[in-house]
């Protein structure tokens, strides 16, 4: 598998529009579903240039080329709403290098799909929350790209992932996945199973108040972790959002949730010990205060009254998403141990619980920040 890999990854190279001579290739992140890697090409001895390759998993993304149109036509109105307000769109927005061709992706003699980007220096990404500021940063930075995107056309894009935050259906799906039971899982996680069915009505909640028109359909990005937003070295501001491969139609309070389940939780996504795990509120408010002030008011007020729904209902669905694929064999996200996937569903239903807990502390802190 590996040296399959690898002679993938030097066709690709072999077929981006890079420059220089290339010095470095290591493996870089830790993200779920794509190989990814940083290149360092030494340009005529004058300077290193660093790029990003990726190799797209298209069993999860089954239409690459589809998924890069979107990221084509919504970088490109990044950089040209960044550049009219005087800032820097190489730093901004993600930059895609094209391939030979011309197309933003090379697919490789193995049917392997492969982009790049240029990389972004001078500026870090964390996978865990440091100190309240990167919270609230991340959330300007995710608040902006709302506010950046609001006029563009949300119904042009495509769907990149059907339903993928279609709670009710996922539901239905974790329900055949414990009925079939193809990997005899289910006995181990009868206490976990039984709490996503206790909440069967939280799946279906924001779905209805759009179908009745309470939330307006948006350029969403549907993984607004920490860990997707570039913090400028020297200043310490949310610069770039990133990973832009689930682009799509959505809602701004999943987004907002997505946040908040990963960003305000105390403890890692697969904490084994779950008495780490709790919601933080000093770190839902960080967040909070900088997504409101970043959105620049261009939220409804239901919008903004939802946000905490957003964040519980984000946890759940993740939480159920992780034991769906734990019940189904791990074919979705990447384990590092058996029961990884389990460990993981378990951290976010000890973080709805303690939303649960602290929910009127909640909408107090999102009605502090804005006066709906």
């Amino acid at each position: 598998m590996a040296q399959a890999i690898r002679a993938q990854k030097a066709e690709a190279i072999a077929h981006f529009q890079y420059e220089g001579r290339l010095i470095s290739d290591i493996p870089f992140g830790n993200g779920h579903i794509n190989d990814t890697f940083l290149l360092t090409f030494e340009v005529r001895k004058m300077g290193v240039m660093k790029v990003i390759l990726q190799r797209m998993n298209h069993k999860v993304f089954e239409d690459p080329v589809l998924l890069m149109e979107n990221i084509i036509g919504v970088t490109t109105y990044l950089r040209n709403k960044i550049t009219k307000a005087g800032g820097d769109p190489d730093r901004e927005t993600l930059n895609v290098i094209p391939a030979l061709d011309g197309k933003p992706f090379y697919k490789d003699s193995f049917g392997g799909y492969w982009r790049s980007y240029v990389f972004i220096t001078d500026a870090t990404s964390f996978d865990q929350v440091q100190n309240p500021s990167q919270l609230y940063q991340s959330g300007v930075a995710f608040g902006n790209f709302q506010r950046l995107l609001a006029d563009y056309p949300a119904d042009t894009l495509f769907e990149v992932v059907k339903g993928f935050h279609d709670t009710k259906a996922r539901l239905e799906i974790f329900k055949k996945a414990v009925q079939e039971d193809v990997m005899c899982r289910a006995a181990r996680a009868q206490q976990e199973i039984q709490f996503v069915l206790d909440r069967e009505e939280l799946a279906g909640y924001l779905g209805e108040c759009q179908e009745k028109g309470e939330l307006p359909l948006r350029v969403t990005h549907n993984d607004t972790k920490l860990n997707n937003v570039m913090i400028d070295n020297k200043t310490g501001k949310g610069i770039c959002v990133i990973d832009l491969d689930t682009v799509m139609p959505g809602l701004a309070v999943n987004d907002f949730g997505d946040s908040i389940r990963f960003g305000a939780s105390t403890a890692a996504e697969d904490e084994t010990d779950l008495s780490k795990v709790s919601c933080s509120m000093e770190l839902f408010e960080a967040y909070t205060k900088g997504f409101i002030e970043g959105c620049g008011g261009r939220l409804t007020p239901r919008e903004i009254e939802l946000l905490p729904m957003g964040a519980k209902a984000m946890t759940y669905e993740c939480g159920m998403r992780f034991l769906t694929d734990y019940l189904q064999g791990d074919v979705y996200f990447k384990i590092h141990r058996e029961e990884h996937n389990l460990d993981r569903c378990r951290t976010q239903f000890r973080l709805v619980k303690d939303m649960e807990e602290k929910w009127e502390i909640m909408k107090e802190i999102v009605a502090k920040y804005y006066d709906y």
